[in-house]
């Protein structure tokens, strides 16, 4: 089969962010015009720098310390040894030690450093490097993929600067080396996806940590590279039902029947079969332009397995906060969706779902949590088994709406929702001006909250602050 009749007369959807995902949806004309390059969108080079070990290698430069040969680890000293590291210095990746693992895992024979994570110092690097990355590249030709981690449309730079995009990555990387002291590597490719394996596979067996793929060299080299885990958004749940129908690797995937593919895995079937051949249309110029659906989220695992009881305390703790975060942006919700993950153990012994979700249409769109909270409540009473505990909780917020196009309901109370909303205007700017845990409910004091612990964290680790 040719590259051409496997993606003749169909509509394709692609992504290359998770948040992209099903949105940009292309004609096989996007193909037609130009095979070369970046698939009928005009030749294009991406390039997606990523920053070794970043967490540990920060810990490392704020000790004086070499990022490639100290043993060190990020992770919660105050936890138990279950507690992921959250990044491991190459020292111990060449020693062995995954990325991610626990601190029980770790052999005991290695010394080590373990730092308390510290999220906003790893914020303030990032954005200083991001600053070096406009030295060079303009924002609008930048998407910051994650805290270490961007993609750069270099296209147009590559003239002026009469640089090849190695020598161009090679300048920014050294730049962020000289100005931070930590090292990166650097992908390139012709389009995102490549640039991304480029960076992921590619790098990591090579001298100087560049690698470069186009479509052609992508299935010389990768075709058959194994496992299927390496590429981007294959997972061990993804191969291991690819793996049943025999197929290993992505050479297999791009020759094999594309109706199995999707009565396997569905629509991401789309997706899985452009990768195999190389394919992304995305650019960056479209993921500038995606809006994305207007919601916000909260979740958060558990410390431990939380009862009943315990886990609706958290819940109205999760919504009290969000609540104040819809009046920060002057939205309202009429739409709340829960996620609840049981604890392994006891779900597996109750023969249920380790997963459940459900989610309630509020009378009318509010950002009162004086109003929402009981409904929050009685969804979660009614979605959640009474008798299995919980370990991991998210909370979502649907249809925000602007505050001021609010659609106010016959039994609703206009004086009420003024009051209350002025009230949690006071409390925002309370907590602005003396820190998060300037004003606290009852419920945030009760046995098994964790409000006040969040209140010192970003992203569910401690700030360092």
């Amino acid at each position: 089969m040719t590259l051409f009749s496997h993606i003749k007369n169909k509509k394709t959807v692609h992504t290359f962010d998770f948040l992209l995902y099903n949105i940009f949806m292309k004609k096989i004309m996007v193909y037609g015009n130009n095979m070369k390059g970046n698939n009928g969108m005009g030749s294009r080079i991406y390039v997606c720098i990523d920053l070794k070990s970043f967490y540990a290698s920060v810990e490392c430069v704020e000790r004086g310390l070499d990022t490639m040969t100290t043993n060190l680890v990020v992770a919660d000293p105050d936890r138990s040894e279950k507690t992921i590291c959250l990044a491991v210095s190459p020292a111990m990746k060449a020693l062995g030690v995954k990325n991610r693992c626990r601190v029980f895992e770790i052999p005991k024979g290695i010394d080590y450093i373990m730092a308390q994570p510290r999220m906003q110092l790893y914020i303030d690097y990032s954005a200083k490097i991001y600053g070096i990355y406009l030295k060079y590249i303009s924002k609008e030709d930048i998407h910051v993929y994650s805290i270490d981690e961007v993609f750069m449309d270099v296209t147009e730079y590559l003239s002026l600067y009469g640089m090849t995009a190695k020598e161009l990555g090679v300048r920014i990387m050294q730049d962020i080396f000289d100005t931070v002291g930590i090292r990166a590597t650097c992908g390139i490719g012709t389009n995102l996806y490549l640039a991304k394996i480029a960076l992921d596979i590619t790098a990591k067996h090579a001298k100087d940590f560049i690698g470069e793929l186009d479509e052609e060299s992508y299935k010389r080299t990768l075709w058959h590279h194994r496992p299927l885990t390496d590429f981007w958004r294959v997972g061990h749940g993804l191969a291991g039902r690819l793996a049943q129908a025999g197929i290993y690797d992505m050479a297999q995937i791009a020759e094999a029947d594309e109706q199995i593919l999707y009565d396997m895995i569905g629509i991401d079937a789309e997706l899985l079969i452009d990768h195999a051949w190389g394919i992304e249309p995305v650019t960056i110029a479209d993921i500038k332009k995606y809006k994305p659906r207007s919601s916000i989220t909260s979740g958060q695992v558990l410390a431990r397995d939380y009862e009943h009881e315990e886990g609706r305390l958290i819940v109205k703790e999760m919504a009290d906060g969000m609540c104040l975060q819809l009046v920060e942006q002057g939205m309202v919700t009429d739409s709340v969706t829960i996620y609840i993950n049981y604890s392994k153990e006891y779900s597996a012994a109750a023969g249920v779902p380790q997963s459940v979700r459900g989610s309630i249409m509020l009378p009318s769109a509010t950002s009162s949590s004086k109003k929402m909270l009981p409904f929050i409540s009685k969804l979660y009473d009614e979605v959640k088994d009474k008798n299995i505990p919980v370990r991991k909780i998210n909370l979502i917020f649907n249809r925000l709406t602007d505050e001021a196009y609010r659609q106010v309901g016959l039994f609703d109370d206009d004086t009420d929702d003024d009051r209350e909303n002025k009230l949690q205007h006071a409390v925002l700017d309370l907590k602005k001006k003396y820190g998060r845990d300037a004003v606290l409910k009852g419920m945030n004091l009760e046995k098994g909250a964790t409000a006040i612990e969040r209140n010192h964290q970003i992203g569910g680790h401690r700030s360092g602050n």
